[in-house]
């Protein structure tokens, strides 16, 4: 679409100065204190991390593993070297392996120097523990050592991905990929930086990021038969990332479809470019806890008490935003890319099982668009499930209620995407 950063400079300064006059005066006051605090937290989480890393050196999670499943953590795309052929006593089913300090370290070395191949940037590998490293676009998470299934679960050969909301972080990912990673999941998170959809371009940085995630989640299943992909999207972003990704598979490699296994949607879709939609969610991701859309909907017995209202400052930003996007989301080579990744989500979804995740008090993403979508997808024939958590704000339905949140992720694994027929 040529130089989009030249045609939306203009609209978002104003958004911007809107934004900036919703905040109060003594913000600079407080975030000076925040700040000097997050230095001296800051210090001690890395401190905290690497004597912990060094104490738990001894109990690392390969110690627990038989040694006949070592070749199976391969998985990871292009390892550099074999695994090593260590020698040691065969294992009994009643005690765990007593492997030297140096074979951990070799072996973890190992595991952990995977190489991306086609990737811009190293992902990072974690296994539980909190690592203090630079946000990237997508990151590479270990199940915990106690959730690890070797009686040859298929979730050893389920890799989930999730997909993140507009603004999201790594680190706001993390808490969702501890779900899967403590059932003994591998989960890859990805997110990206407001700065790259901001200035999007059609085949630019952003696009560029879904391809190199797409070449090494393709990479990864090809290596052998047998594994599998769920996705978990997020919002709006997520959504159209998701569909990003299986316009790439349906070009590269069709049969990879396949290799979809489940389909998670947590607060979407929209079925298309509403320009509402796009504003709200702007809104919400630059104004953060301050938006309208973090508030969910209260009520006793049924009966609903007033909902609040948007501060005039939102109001006035979300009326920018929506003129914006009447006008971007028209752009010739925008409104087609849209229409294309809509399309696929619409018409070309895997046949896997899907799970919406929704609300009523949804102020970004109405329900009714949801339940429409939801509706099409029955009639074309797949299998659906639904959670409408009623009450709870747009991508906020696991912070409100973490049990119900738990209890649908694992009735759907379990039952919908694990016991069904495997076939490559």
């Amino acid at each position: 679409m040529g130089s989009l950063p030249g045609i939306i400079q203009r609209p978002l300064v104003a958004a911007a100065a809107v934004v900036a006059a919703s905040f109060s005066a003594d913000v600079s006051g407080k975030f000076s204190s925040l700040r000097s605090l997050g230095r001296v937290s800051e210090s001690q989480e890395i401190s905290a991390s690497f004597s912990g890393s060094v104490q738990n050196e001894g109990s690392l999670w390969v110690s627990q593993v038989l040694v006949s499943k070592l070749a199976n953590f391969s998985f990871v795309t292009r390892i550099p070297v074999p695994i090593p052929n260590v020698s040691l006593p065969a294992p009994s089913s009643s005690c765990n392996l007593d492997i030297s300090a140096t074979s951990l370290s070799t072996l973890r070395s190992l595991y952990q120097s995977a190489e991306l191949t086609k990737a811009s940037k190293p992902a990072t590998f974690t296994n539980g523990s909190s690592t203090l490293v630079p946000d990237v676009s997508y990151r590479w998470h270990l199940p915990e050592p106690n959730a690890i299934d070797l009686s040859g679960s298929p979730k050893n050969r389920t890799v989930v991905v999730l997909l993140g909301w507009l603004g999201s972080k790594q680190k706001h990912l993390k808490r969702y990929a501890e779900l899967y990673t403590s059932r003994g999941y591998h989960v890859i998170t990805f997110t990206l930086p407001m700065n790259e959809i901001l200035s999007y371009q059609v085949g630019g940085k952003a696009e560029k990021n879904i391809e190199s995630l797409v070449c090494h989640l393709a990479d990864w299943l090809e290596e052998e038969q047998g594994k599998n992909l769920v996705f978990h999207t997020f919002s709006n972003t997520g959504w159209l990332t998701y569909g990003a990704i299986l316009e790439k598979f349906q070009k590269q490699d069709p049969p990879l479809m396949g290799r979809i296994k489940g389909c998670i949607v947590d607060s979407a879709p929209v079925a298309a470019a509403d320009p509402l939609v796009f504003a709200a969610g702007f809104s919400a991701a630059f104004l953060k806890k301050n938006s309208i859309a973090t508030k969910g909907s209260t009520s006793v017995s049924g009966i609903k008490f007033s909902e609040p209202k948007p501060a005039a400052t939102e109001t006035v930003l979300l009326s920018v935003l929506e003129k914006f996007f009447e006008v971007v989301l028209n752009l010739p080579k925008v409104n087609r890319r849209l229409a294309n990744v809509l399309e696929v989500l619409s018409s070309e979804q895997p046949k896997c099982p899907q799970l919406y995740i929704y609300s009523t008090a949804d102020r970004v993403i109405p329900a009714g668009y949801v339940e429409s979508f939801i509706i099409e997808q029955r009639k074309a024939g797949h299998e659906v499930q639904v959670c409408n958590f009623i009450s709870s704000p747009h991508v906020d339905h696991f912070r409100n209620n973490p049990e119900l949140y738990m209890a649908e992720l694992t009735h759907f694994m379990d039952n919908f995407v694990l016991s069904r027929p495997r076939h490559s």
